[in-house]
């Protein structure tokens, strides 16, 4: 006679990370916006991996006529879209040009938001943060990022907010973050970002 008991498996099934996909909007090989998201790969709460897209300047001036010759996209966008859309959230990092977003990265945004062959942004989790050597902390850049995404669908945390103001004085020679407050702010824009993800898929 068999034992028909079999006792439960209560063990929490082993999830893979989630995958944040990093964008600075500055071209600029050392600029503060890039070296805060290298920060943030290093400052991930568990379960998390944060991946810096470092391509952008490859995309080109958004042009329906190009859209059309390239068969949907040039392949930096195609690969850009590909990026966005295997990632589980997407994080922004934006400096304030003139009191806005910059140029490349509205640029971007209007690529990866056309519907060919899919809309990988619409319901797609991003945060926004940003750092200037200035005083503001890239309020205004923020702002206007906001309603750019907003009008793709995506669905935008809403707090906490990171405006880094004087980050000359936040970088040590290396270009790593040596502020404490300042990486604390930013494990908890990284830990907030996790739940945001989590409460979207939610049912």
């Amino acid at each position: 006679m068999h034992d028909a008991y079999a006792p439960i498996d209560r063990t929490p099934p082993v999830l893979p990370d989630k995958r944040i996909l990093a964008i600075a909007g500055s071209l600029r090989r050392s600029s503060w916006n890039l070296l805060l998201l290298e920060a943030a790969t290093a400052c991930t709460p568990p379960g998390m991996t944060v991946s810096v897209y470092r391509d952008l300047g490859a995309v080109p001036l958004f042009n329906e006529d190009l859209e059309q010759e390239a068969g949907g996209a040039p392949d930096a966008v195609k690969r850009l879209r590909r990026e966005v859309s295997a990632a589980d959230g997407v994080l922004f990092a934006t400096p304030e040009y003139n009191q806005s977003l910059p140029g490349v990265l509205k640029n971007a945004i209007d690529w990866v938001s056309r519907g060919a062959p899919e809309d990988v942004l619409a319901g797609k989790p991003v945060a926004i943060m940003g750092a200037t050597s200035g005083r503001w902390g890239t309020r205004l850049a923020q702002h206007a990022l906001r309603q750019t995404l907003h009008a793709t669908e995506c669905m935008i945390m809403p707090a906490p907010a990171l405006y880094v103001s004087s980050a000359a004085q936040l970088f040590d020679s290396s270009g790593r973050l040596s502020d404490v407050a300042t990486g604390n702010a930013l494990q908890a824009v990284l830990a907030s970002l996790g739940q945001w993800i989590d409460l979207v898929r939610s049912p």
